[in-house]
């Protein structure tokens, strides 16, 4: 048996932060300056009364409503988020409970970033090819924003928030939709892309919440979100150009053979750097930022869901992932025209 994407659906939240929003906020900034820099028009941030697992259960609810598979069929929940409802119990067992699905159904909870959706495909190709489970609902959900103090300008006009569902099924066909993976970890780069204070290494206490401006104007306490800009630079013009090589040695392919590129969508100045360090034509380096911003695990499968009217059945696309921890990953899968 092989696994395969079969549906990819999303949910992004109503409130926009828009660069005026943004510009008005901070008489520095500016939505000519927001966007030329960026690349990012507008961002969905999570309502108050929102969770995590609100996001995911309405990104889910697609494939049920418009019967692309029963509640019945789900025999797992990978669910990838940095942001959980909890510290305990799993995220992904309450929106197993609120969505309806059966007691037999697994689930559970990986922590990672910007290369989760790809983790979280493996992780389905695995359950599913080794005969552990047969449909996988592999989420994605993430509310950045809750970490992002208003006056740092360095995240703030950077991150968004949403979610994705991809339902990846077990396959008869011999044939491989979701082809090998690669991955890579450097752990060293973990306090470059952190929140420093909230879990059991510092909790929360009262220096935690006391505010400081940088060099750079950007205010923001112990407990929010901190991002090393230069050196997670430096670091993706590392590992991107090694990540692509392997990707295609692993699967004999030349980079003429792929169709189509879908990266993480960090932002317009890195994307750039790096269609013209791998040397990826227009016509197939696929970008969603403009719309969503960084929407971490989420850029990926958003952006499959963004232009799966421009893919043909057959068509091999590579995604990339790279980014928080600092972790990477890559693959290329082969679009089934049932994927969306």
């Amino acid at each position: 048996m092989k696994a395969y994407i079969k549906y990819i659906s999303s949910y992004l939240p109503e409130a926009i932060l828009s660069n005026e929003d943004l510009a008005k906020h901070n008489i520095e900034w500016s939505v000519e300056k927001i966007e030329e820099k960026t690349g990012i028009k507008k961002r969905h941030i999570i309502a108050k009364d929102e969770m995590v697992s609100d996001m995911a259960i309405a990104s889910a609810n697609p494939i049920f409503t418009r019967e692309i598979a029963k509640k019945s069929d789900i025999d797992y929940i990978l669910l990838c988020t940095q942001s959980p409802d909890y510290l305990l119990p799993t995220t992904a067992c309450i929106v197993q409970n609120k969505l309806g699905l059966d007691n037999t159904c697994g689930a559970l909870d990986f922590n990672l970033g910007c290369s989760g959706y790809i983790y979280g495909l493996s992780l389905a190709k695995g359950l599913i090819e080794s005969g552990q489970a047969k449909n996988i609902l592999l989420i994605t959900s993430e509310c950045y924003s809750r970490y992002i103090h208003k006056g740092d300008k360095s995240v703030r006009s950077l991150f968004g928030d949403g979610a994705t569902s991809t339902l990846i099924c077990t396959s008869d066909k011999d044939e491989l939709f979701i082809d090998s993976m690669i991955f890579g970890t450097d752990g060293s780069g973990s306090g470059n892309l952190i929140v420093p204070h909230g879990g059991s290494c510092n909790p929360i206490h009262d220096s935690s919440l006391i505010e400081s401006t940088d060099q750079n104007g950007n205010t923001r306490a112990l407990n929010n979100l901190y991002m090393n800009g230069p050196e997670i630079l430096v670091f993706t013009l590392k590992i991107l150009p090694k990540l692509l090589k392997d990707i295609l040695k692993k699967d004999d392919l030349l980079i003429e053979d792929i169709d189509y590129f879908v990266l993480h969508q960090a932002n317009k100045f890195i994307l750039s750097q790096l269609q013209r360090l791998l040397k990826i034509p227009n016509e197939k380096f696929l970008t969603s930022f403009e719309e969503f911003g960084n929407t971490v695990s989420s850029t990926i499968p958003l952006g499959l869901l963004k232009d799966c009217n421009r893919f043909n059945s057959g068509d091999k696309i590579v995604l990339m992932g790279f980014g928080v921890g600092y972790s990477w990953a890559g693959c290329v899968v082969t679009w089934h025209d049932n994927f969306v």
